[in-house]
């Protein structure tokens, strides 16, 4: 049985066990992550890391495949047993794709490395296996925290509808109560939000946009805080009713809006109804869904859903209109604005432009993006998101300026391993 070698302990966030039967390869790996501060557990035996794993707490287990007692899968498998939250990697040299992959999907490892490995490609999925790990423990936290606090919310609200003519101590109470309230919608929008970029990431890049342009709007009409909230979360989660669409019609409508077909159009035309229905699952939000649906409303009337026209139309939504025009288009600024003030008086209303055009220049704008295909990947593009392969390593991180030589390896690793997300680069 080997025998087990540990660090002083740090962080306990950090700790992290390396099992491997090949000292001298235990050893490097040891070195090698101690020297990026990391809290490091050892052993040459499979059963005496079970031990261990019973034993102590480990946000990364590291294993080799080939060993005598137990191989590296069945291992991670009792290991996904007894601690199920930590992050589970294993080391390969002969690579067999298929189970590796289907351990993957089954949640058995988290990713694999294959020896020889890089040094940099190690350090970087032992980074991301920690995050990993730290975020199932603080989103454990959270939902403990949220649990509790819904629960004392729903109480305090029921005594407090019988009590309208409390004392001084009792409306700071309710105040303390709106104010956490809000915090609770706060996260509620921004999960929605992260749900939107999830399902197609250009969705959200183009809400925080439409949201910079509200925001400017509304301090520059000095809008009061309780129109303010609702304009921006409305910009915010102005297209959620698009997670009913399937993301290639989505794709088509941002690049060819006119060669929907009558049906896809429907579907598109449908959206602002579904993202009225979904936010009103959450408290509060019934003024955001009545903009939501009302966004694709023309001044003249030719909009859709309901075929409204001038002040029918509320204020708020003919701003987030244009908002959201702005934000939406494949064009240059100046074209955009332009394209916009050809509409004013027909699909926009023209105070609502004259307020963009204010306002526009003040706003704090994320950059633009667009979707490309592998094939129109050029040198000098910036990509916005990591780009994986789909077992899941980490081929491109986000902020790279692509060269000819990565393009090439991107394109080599997809004949391999077909890249299925969505991929993105600055304008």
């Amino acid at each position: 049985m080997g025998t087990g070698s540990k660090d002083k302990p740090e962080n306990g966030l950090h700790h992290i066990l390396v099992v491997d039967d090949e000292e001298i390869v235990l050893v490097a790996l040891r070195e090698t992550l101690r020297r990026e501060g990391y809290q490091v557990t050892t052993t040459t035996d499979a059963l005496q890391a079970l031990e261990l794993v019973r034993k102590d707490q480990f946000a990364v287990v590291i294993t080799d495949q080939m060993m005598p007692a137990l191989s590296g899968l069945e291992f991670l498998a009792q290991v996904k047993q007894i601690q199920p939250d930590a992050t589970r990697i294993l080391i390969t040299a002969v690579l067999s794709l298929s189970t590796v992959i289907d351990a993957i999907n089954k949640g058995e490892i988290y990713r694999f490395i294959v020896k020889p490995w890089l040094r940099e490609e190690l350090l970087v999925t032992v980074q991301n296996a920690v995050q990993r790990y730290e975020m199932i423990l603080r989103n454990a936290v959270l939902q403990a925290a949220t649990l509790s606090m819904n629960e004392k919310l729903t109480k305090l609200n029921k005594s407090l509808e019988n009590q309208v003519k409390r004392d001084a101590e009792q409306n700071q109470k309710l105040a303390a109560l709106n104010a956490a309230l809000q915090v609770n919608l706060g996260h509620s929008v921004e999960l929605c939000l992260n749900v939107m970029q999830t399902f197609y990431p250009m969705l959200g890049t183009r809400a925080r946009a439409a949201y910079a342009i509200c925001l400017a709007m509304g301090e520059n009409l000095g809008l009061c805080a309780e129109e303010q909230q609702v304009l921006e979360y409305s910009a915010l989660l102005h297209d959620v009713g698009m997670v009913g669409a399937p993301r290639n019609l989505i794709k088509k409508w941002h690049e060819s809006p006119d060669a929907l077909n009558a049906a896809e159009k429907a579907l598109i035309h449908h959206h602002p109804e579904l993202g009225q229905e979904l936010v009103q699952f959450m408290h509060h939000l019934e003024p955001v869904g009545r903009l939501i649906r009302a966004h694709h409303e023309h001044f003249d009337g030719s909009g859709y859903p309901d075929g409204l026209k001038g002040d029918e139309i509320p204020w708020l939504g003919r701003l987030l209109a244009v908002a959201t025009a702005y934000a939406e288009s494949n064009d240059s600024d100046g074209d955009t604005l332009s394209h916009i003030k050809f509409r004013s008086g027909t699909e926009f209303d023209p105070d609502a432009v004259r307020v963009l055009l204010r306002c526009q220049p003040k706003a704090t704008i994320p950059k633009k993006q667009k979707e490309v295909l592998l094939t129109e990947m050029e040198p000098g593009m910036i990509v916005v998101n990591r780009i994986y392969n789909s077992p899941g390593m980490l081929l491109i991180p986000e902020g790279q300026e692509l060269t000819e030589a990565l393009i090439v390896k991107l394109k080599n690793h997809n004949r391999i391993n077909p890249i299925s997300q969505v991929l993105l680069v600055y304008c």
